[in-house]
């Protein structure tokens, strides 16, 4: 079994008085995919702010890399690796699709490396060159998915967490993008995705955990995910 990148044990968070998370705990093996599946109001995105910094946790621990991140803030979680692609894209309005890209690197200092990351996006995700100059918010909804995880690449992450990857977004633009998640992964990039659509997930991740009501209620091998009788009933329809 590979080694774990990112731990979290035993994790509650909420928003004031109302709890979302209660207790989670996951491993999420360097060099692979995980993914989170559940329905909507679960915790699945709660679960990635808090991870990133964006919501505290009320008890338990976050350990990324061997080091305990629980309390840190945004700020510094993502100076350790940790990037984190919202749901709803968020880019910036008035801002160039090639802007939004370089605004990923704005904690980076290695001008080259930077030039040859914006390079690798525009490669990966040929739109992207070919619009770079538009405003990145009038790009279609694929395009500024594109946008926002070639903005993750850009903060050199030693893990991308993406929030909803295909919400809203057609069949053929999901599958140009699950294949462009597998070859990000190829290259070294540890991934942890929250799907709405448990095809997708299991497609392209190899562990899952599926979160019901702010608790992990299953988590294995996606393979072992899908062939579960009930798992199929309740996500797959089948």
């Amino acid at each position: 079994m590979a080694e774990s990148l990112l731990t979290v044990d035993e994790l509650s968070a909420g928003y004031g008085d109302v709890q979302v998370l209660w207790d989670i705990s996951l491993a999420v093996e360097a060099g692979g995919i995980t993914c989170i599946v559940g329905s909507n109001g679960a915790g699945k995105t709660t679960l990635l702010r808090t991870i990133s910094g964006l919501v505290p946790a009320t008890s338990g621990r976050i350990m990324f890399g061997g080091e305990d991140i629980t309390s840190l803030a945004a700020d510094r979680v993502l100076a350790r690796g940790v990037v984190h692609v919202p749901e709803g894209r968020r880019l910036f309005r008035g801002l160039s699709v090639r802007d939004n890209l370089l605004l990923g690197a704005y904690l980076r200092r290695d001008d080259a490396e930077v030039r040859r990351d914006l390079e690798y996006i525009l490669t990966l995700f040929p739109i992207l060159r070919e619009r770079q100059w538009q405003d990145a918010t009038t790009l279609s909804g694929g395009e500024q998915q594109m946008c926002a995880i070639g903005r993750g690449i850009m903060s050199r992450p030693k893990l991308l967490m993406i929030d909803e990857l295909s919400l809203g977004l057609a069949p053929r633009l999901v599958e140009r993008l699950s294949e462009a998640l597998l070859e990000i992964n190829r290259n070294g990039i540890t991934i942890l995705l929250v799907e709405q659509d448990v095809l997708t997930a299991f497609e392209i991740a190899q562990h899952g955990l599926i979160i019901e009501t702010g608790r992990v209620s299953m988590s294995g091998t996606t393979k072992m995910l899908a062939d579960n009788p009930a798992i199929r009933q309740a996500y797959l329809g089948m």
